[in-house]
């Protein structure tokens, strides 16, 4: 069975290029606009082994949607990477510290993702 993993960003042309590159790393990709429907996602489907989480949304940021899954012990296993613009280094450990497991700025290569997946210890087994 492949292992699912939560896209959650505003942008339709991001959710596409980060499924794409998790598809053909072999995930079963599901995805969301905004914090506040990953979270909808999360508790309809339980927990996925990643979440590639956007810092800038509507309604919920990826930084609150962070902060609400690591309060639910449910969501433990789950690695939380954020996929963000955001380049200060205070938002990155703002982030880390919240509970997120890496860190990734746009824009980044499908090499580098595999990297953090490695990091992580859910990156595939072949590449």
């Amino acid at each position: 069975m492949a292992k699912r993993a939560l896209v959650i960003d505003d942008s339709r042309a991001m959710r596409t290029i980060l499924g794409g590159i998790l598809t053909d790393l072999g995930f079963a990709v599901t995805d969301a606009e905004d914090g506040e429907r990953a979270l909808e996602t999360l508790r309809r489907c339980g927990p996925f082994e990643l979440a590639l989480v956007d810092w800038n949304m509507p309604l919920m940021s990826g930084f609150d949607f962070v902060c609400v899954v690591r309060r639910d012990s449910e969501f433990d296993g789950m690695r939380l990477m954020m996929v963000t613009t955001e380049t200060e280094i205070e938002r990155m450990a703002d982030a880390l510290e919240a509970g997120a497991d890496e860190y990734i700025m746009k824009p980044f290569s499908k090499e580098m993702l595999l990297e953090k997946l490695k990091l992580l210890g859910i990156g595939p087994k072949n590449h």
